[in-house]
């Protein structure tokens, strides 16, 4: 069964809205290209190797929209690894609409979101989630997710659309490699899916010695 990886940009605060520029989310969001600042070799080397493997793109309809006006025109030019793979490679598009699919390869999920995307999982080895954060809150509460690689950058914002929303449910994820920062404070955070939901305690049980001194 293949994996789905879910690859989320966030402030501190967690706002993921349009992170690469003012064009992705105009509606009442000044912030449009807030990471844009705080992008440097590390994160770019990062998100080049996130993306290794990856055999279909899963997107929501805004993100393929700006997707498809940009990656078909970079072949060649200084992102053309990232380019000719995501030219190369399926894309999938989560929609209740009628979109117009001008990017080659592409095709409309069915109607029963869960059940597309399981039937994906049988047809590819790693399916890559960008941006898409209506999709991603779809996917968290249906817990059809493998792998989150977030990135968290040195900024709060105070408003915007979240990475983590009301489609979020109770969810274990246990972290996978050490954490990678940027020169410019960007952390880069790669969880797995774990089994059961978050415990509960006590901070103040004797084993953990937070108790009084008395």
């Amino acid at each position: 069964m293949g994996l789905i990886h879910l690859e989320l940009f966030a402030t501190l605060d967690l706002v993921g809205q349009a992170p690469g520029g003012p064009e992705e989310d105009p509606a009442g969001f000044r912030f449009g290209g807030w990471q844009a600042p705080l992008i440097d070799e590390a994160v770019g080397a990062q998100i080049q190797a996130a993306y290794e493997g990856t055999d279909a793109l899963l997107l929501g309809r805004r993100t393929y929209d700006i997707f498809a006006a940009y990656w078909p025109h970079q072949k060649g030019g200084p992102d053309n690894e990232i380019a000719t793979l995501f030219n190369s490679i399926p894309k999938y598009v989560a929609s209740r609409g009628k979109p117009d699919l001008p990017w080659d390869g592409s095709t409309q999920l069915g109607p029963d979101l869960a059940d597309a995307v399981r039937e994906l999982r049988e047809r590819h080895e790693n399916i890559k989630v960008v941006g898409s954060l209506d999709l991603v809150q779809s996917l968290l509460r249906e817990r059809l997710f493998d792998r989150i690689d977030l990135w968290l950058h040195p900024i709060v914002l105070g408003a915007g659309k979240k990475v983590f929303e009301d489609g979020a449910v109770p969810t274990n994820v246990k972290l996978l490699e050490p954490p990678v920062a940027s020169s410019k404070g960007a952390v880069y955070l790669r969880y797995g899916l774990a089994d059961g939901v978050p415990a509960t305690g006590d901070m103040s049980a004797p084993d953990r010695g937070l108790g009084s001194a008395d």
